[in-house]
């Protein structure tokens, strides 16, 4: 976004009543449902990563950033999840971490709020204070516009009278324009002298008014008038970059290279932190799983979630290979995409595909594919229409030479 967009931005926002604002945000915190189609583990999960993104937006002081996270937390678990069809199943420890969870989000929340609205108040009265400059500027460049009219008017008439050889003095108000006797020309420009024993004549040239000191604005021109509706914030949704280290790829390669071999797929799970507003991968976890040559599933998901768990991290998509085949997304993968992208809107599949020196970096496209992957009801390897796209090169990614990343195999 560029610095003006930006300013005028700010300024739309600060024009708002800091109450009206703050309810922007929560109305877009409130924007999560629940698809009864995926498994109500993986929301646990996602709740959990959801509050430590917005304990880090909060530590680095992007306060809408942390409450709209924090409203989707409070909105998911306090009312939407209670309405899967397979709440039921939910173990009640994995519940009681929740609630513990909610009695510490609830009152941050809170505490957020009356920081944001303290903030926008003082935004809010500077924008009032900085509106009464502007329009006290405005109401003075009228005065003037219109001094600087009625002068031109006044010169103009002289003007006329000169040209007409009027024997009175030429010059309207006489009195505000008085010269010295026999006054010497300056610029070629013969003066008034009332002492002449004949009236001057007038240059060769005709006078014309020139144009006021100060040019006319438009009405709305800065910033004056009332400010524009502000487009909802669901209008400036966006995707953060992910950070992948190039040294993922050919690590992730050796580690699978003896399935490769027996033409059996290799799957890991791409996990991370979010640091200024960005997704760093800085773990591989490569889980104990079942492949074939064209498909693979992890097992033992608590073992992935509690290594998570102990080093903070957050899912950021998953990588796999296809020993045989180029680099794309099968029906299967799709499915599998669209429940990682369903808890993070930037999660990515890597797919490698060694035999043909292929590496594809995907993701569901947000217009079409995300929500036919979610209503289709279909399991296994079933056919879907190519057109529109239901997959794409993702562009918000950044290859990071020097970035570090750590492979961790619980195979082993």
């Amino acid at each position: 976004m560029s610095a003006e967009k930006k300013n005028k931005q700010t300024l739309e926002l600060a024009s708002l009543e800091p109450a009206v604002r703050v309810k922007q945000l929560a109305n877009y915190g409130t924007m999560v449902e629940v698809d009864p189609n995926v498994p109500p583990r993986r929301y646990f999960r996602s709740g959990l990563e959801m509050v430590r993104m917005a304990n880090v937006y909060l530590d680095e002081g992007s306060l809408e950033n942390a409450y709209i996270l924090y409203m989707k937390y409070m909105t998911l678990f306090l009312e939407k999840i209670r309405k899967h069809p397979e709440y039921g199943t939910v173990p009640a420890q994995v519940k009681a971490v929740n609630q513990t969870m909610l009695k510490e989000v609830v009152p941050k929340a809170e505490k957020l709020k009356q920081k944001l609205l303290d903030r926008y108040a003082v935004e809010h009265a500077q924008y009032i204070k900085d509106q009464e400059k502007r329009l006290k500027a405005e109401e003075e460049r009228r005065k003037q516009e219109h001094d600087d009219a009625k002068l031109a008017e006044r010169l103009q008439a002289d003007e006329n009278r000169r040209d007409g050889h009027s024997t009175t003095p030429h010059l309207l108000n006489a009195e505000e324009w008085a010269v010295s006797p026999s006054a010497p020309a300056m610029d070629g420009v013969l003066y008034p002298d009332d002492f002449a024993a004949e009236p001057p004549r007038a240059p060769p040239h005709h006078y014309r008014p020139a144009p006021p000191l100060i040019p006319p604005k438009t009405h709305n021109e800065g910033g004056f008038g009332p400010a524009p509706a502000l487009p909802p914030l669901s209008a400036s949704r966006r995707v953060r970059p992910v950070l992948v280290p190039a040294a993922l790829l050919q690590r992730f390669l050796r580690l699978a290279a003896a399935n490769t071999a027996r033409n059996v797929e290799t799957c890991g799970i791409l996990a991370g932190k979010l640091e200024r507003d960005q997704l760093k991968i800085t773990h591989v976890i490569i889980p104990k799983q079942t492949g074939t040559a064209d498909s693979c599933s992890t097992n033992n998901e608590e073992e992935i979630f509690h290594y998570q768990d102990q080093h903070n991290l957050i899912t950021l998509g998953w990588i796999h290979t296809h020993p045989t085949q180029t680099a794309f997304l099968s029906s299967v993968d799709l499915h599998t995409q669209c429940s990682y992208q369903l808890m993070m809107p930037e999660a990515i599949a890597i797919v490698c595909a060694p035999k043909y020196n292929e590496t594809g970096y995907f993701a569901l496209t947000p217009e079409y594919g995300m929500e036919f992957i979610a209503n289709c009801r279909q399991s296994g390897f079933h056919p879907h229409p190519n057109d529109p796209p239901l997959f794409y090169d993702v562009k918000h990614i950044r290859l990071e030479d020097s970035a570090p990343v750590e492979m961790v195999d619980l195979r082993r």
